[in-house]
């Protein structure tokens, strides 16, 4: 379908039309896409560039840092830390936010980040992103880390860019979700996916089913119901798909529907979750909900939950939104205690031994 040629800004301008702050929030987004292309470029050099493998230091997380990591938060910050549109930035690679330079005036918004999404599979070759929330800072003093502990609902602005066999950027302000593809050949993001909207049902999930015996119940019960597949309760086959990028698999749910999972487990209890709520969970979130989809932590919905710190983590359950809606419930009847308790195949009975069998 041709779509003419709208350009990142020329969208912008037609969405954000009163708007309050439009202008400067159309700014640091079409800033953000400045540092995209800048990932990009070195991204698809890899090798080539030197940018690969790991760099010997870790992150906040403890994670390990690769290359392409540092150099690609460095590449957000040094595009949008001058402008005079944001008051500070927070990312993944950061323990603590990241003011800005006093020879710099301060914006109105914050900016939080994951720079690099999935970078451990930067050596494989796989798709990896970044992902961006963006929220308002309207008071006159520099933020503190409090500042930045916004709920996802109130969020003005969330995207993600994913660097596949081609760089797509896709981005919402609050009216629907859309998808620019980068040309090369221009330096422009073109609209080429408007509208997005996520199918209500689907026969695909995504899970790593080596966490299976750290599972809750209610993701137990959901997961064999779709291993099933004709033979069980839900009547029909599944497919299963597992890339260990999140951008990889939420862009494949936006453009065919389908349910991620990266449920609450048991494997390390210090941590309820292994997603980052304020610069993963919630911009996703954002953008799967204005496709027509739906998010949660398997309690509430994930827009709800109100931040305790920088770097928390938190369970998401995102995508087609009957699926989701099943697995919430699925939940809440384990909370009441009236759900099936979980069996594993390899301790139900044998045929030859259930009574019907011995007729």
């Amino acid at each position: 379908m041709h779509l003419g040629r709208t350009t990142l800004s020329k969208f912008l301008i037609q969405q954000l039309n009163g708007i309050e702050g439009a202008t400067d929030l159309g700014a640091l987004l079409v800033d953000v896409a400045a540092a995209v292309k800048a990932i990009s470029a070195m991204t698809a050099k890899g090798a080539l560039g030197g940018y690969l493998g790991e760099l010997g230091s870790k992150n906040i997380q403890g994670e390990t840092q690769q290359k392409l990591d540092v150099l690609a938060n460095d590449v957000m910050i040094r595009s949008c830390e001058w402008g005079g549109l944001v008051a500070g930035m927070a990312s993944e690679e950061l323990e603590e936010p990241y003011p800005v330079p006093v020879e710099y005036s301060r914006g109105r918004y914050l900016l939080v980040f994951d720079p690099l999404d999935g970078s451990s599979n930067t050596d494989v070759n796989v798709s990896v992103g970044t992902i961006f929330s963006v929220l308002r800072h309207d008071q006159s003093q520099p933020p503190a880390a409090n500042d930045f502990l916004q709920p996802g609902r109130v969020q003005v602005a969330a995207g993600y860019a994913i660097y596949g066999p081609a760089t797509m950027l896709v981005v919402t302000v609050g009216k629907g979700t859309h998808g620019f593809t980068l040309d090369r050949e221009i330096g422009n993001f073109i609209l080429t996916h408007p509208n997005l909207q996520i199918p209500i049902d689907t026969s695909e999930f995504a899970i790593n089913t080596s966490n299976a015996r750290f599972w809750e119940p209610p993701v137990h019960r959901y997961v064999t119901e779709c291993q099933a597949g004709k033979t069980g309760d839900r009547e029909r086959d599944f497919n299963m798909r597992w890339i260990a990028s999140m951008v990889a698999e939420v862009h494949r749910i936006l453009m065919r529907g389908g349910v991620f999972m990266y449920p609450r487990d048991t494997k390390d209890l210090g941590k309820p979750g292994r997603l980052r709520l304020l610069y993963e969970a919630n911009p996703i979130s954002f953008l799967i909900e204005q496709a027509g989809g739906r998010a949660t932590t398997g309690q509430q919905r994930l827009l709800d939950v109100i931040p305790e710190s920088l770097h928390q983590r938190v369970p998401l359950i995102l995508g087609s939104y009957n699926e989701v809606a099943r697995i919430e419930r699925y939940h809440a009847e384990h909370a009441n205690g009236v759900d099936r308790p979980y069996t594993s195949p390899l301790f139900n009975e044998r045929s030859m031994f259930r009574p019907e069998a011995r007729l």
